[in-house]
């Protein structure tokens, strides 16, 4: 049984994180006292989830193992090497599950588990006075910069990540999406099929529009900027808020989808919302968009994710011969090379 637990705590509308000891019953403070920090620097409740979730995993490999954090920051840079190194093949031998039968995890993910720690340490560093780790930085200079303030420049070592698999998601083809637009029993799930094909926006970003403020009727544009109180956690994932126009067809069925749910919509902003049941007028979360996927795929045959449709945005957009930074910047890209 797993000796730590991540859990939730809200005050008000804001969620926060901890970590606790089930043997003392005892709030971990160090990451709890993290976690915190992300909650209040603006970090998404999913980024920080993620993050706990990974502080977790390397709290249980650390009581196996029978270190505390300190002691891992006193180690050496050879025996601090070998103990990361040996926690990513703990996470990849599956330790971490509690269910063995759950699928062994990519070393991407393991890596990022460990990039998350290395995050958690660089905060322990800055916070609580903990001695830096050795494997992220062996050596350093001082120099500076344009206006003669000194900065130290540090060179990172650590080169144990596991080596990753060659990322392979698919765009969405054009027949694809035609075929679950036809399937779709409801129009407010092909209004979204429709606007992340046309628009490239993450599902975070389209959940999170509000049809009152965000949607522009004469240009047919819709925009997506950050925001960190939407009531189904949706957010835009870089804080640079962006437009993007819809055709005139979609456009027109936009505005039949809010004809058609008036009576629900009007009573709040979102314009994806729950069209029926118990959370009838709250609005859509993400858990719920890849529930439809996941249906219309045991309907059709056809795997699509609102990534996929991301993807075919862009691909389209190079097909018809759009300059690679206008791509770039249409996605929300912070960097050209991603």
């Amino acid at each position: 049984m797993a000796r730590y637990a991540v859990e939730h705590i809200w005050e008000g509308k804001k969620e926060y994180f901890l970590i606790r000891d089930h043997q003392s019953w005892q709030m971990v403070l160090l990451p709890s006292k993290y976690l915190t920090h992300l909650i209040r620097a603006n970090r998404s409740p999913n980024t920080v989830g993620r993050r706990a979730k990974s502080i977790r995993f390397y709290l249980e490999y650390l009581n196996e193992t029978e270190l505390e954090l300190s002691q891992v920051a006193e180690q050496e840079f050879q025996e601090q090497y070998e103990h990361y190194v040996g926690f990513l093949h703990w996470l990849k031998a599956g330790n971490h599950l509690n269910d063995k039968k759950e699928k062994l995890p990519s070393n991407k993910t393991c890596n990022a588990y460990l990039k998350d720690v290395f995050r958690f340490f660089c905060f322990l560093e800055l916070e609580a006075d903990m001695e830096r780790l050795k494997v992220l930085y062996y050596d350093s200079f001082t120099t500076h910069d344009s206006i003669g303030v000194k900065r130290k420049l540090r060179f990172r070592s650590f080169n144990g990540y596991l080596k990753e698999e060659e990322r392979n998601v698919r765009p969405a083809e054009h027949n694809e999406i035609l075929e679950l637009l036809k399937q779709c029993t409801n129009c407010r799930d092909q209004l979204l099929i429709m606007l992340l094909a046309e628009t490239g926006y993450r599902i975070g970003e389209i959940l999170g529009v509000d049809y009152t403020r965000d949607i522009d009727y004469e240009r047919h544009t819709i925009r997506v900027f950050f925001r960190d109180d939407n009531e189904n956690d949706a957010r835009a994932k870089n804080a640079e808020e962006r437009r993007g126009r819809v055709s005139d067809d979609t456009f027109e069925f936009l505005l039949y989808y809010i004809g058609e749910y008036w009576d629900i919509l009007q009573k709040q902003e979102y314009l994806f919302i729950n069209i029926k049941g118990d959370t009838i007028g709250k609005p859509l979360r993400v858990d719920s968009v890849y529930d439809m996927f996941e249906r219309m795929e045991k309907k059709t045959g056809i795997k699509i994710t609102p990534h996929m449709l991301r993807r075919y945005y862009a691909n389209t957009r190079w097909e018809a011969d759009w300059p690679l930074e206008m791509i770039s910047q249409a996605l929300g890209h912070k960097h050209l090379d991603t």
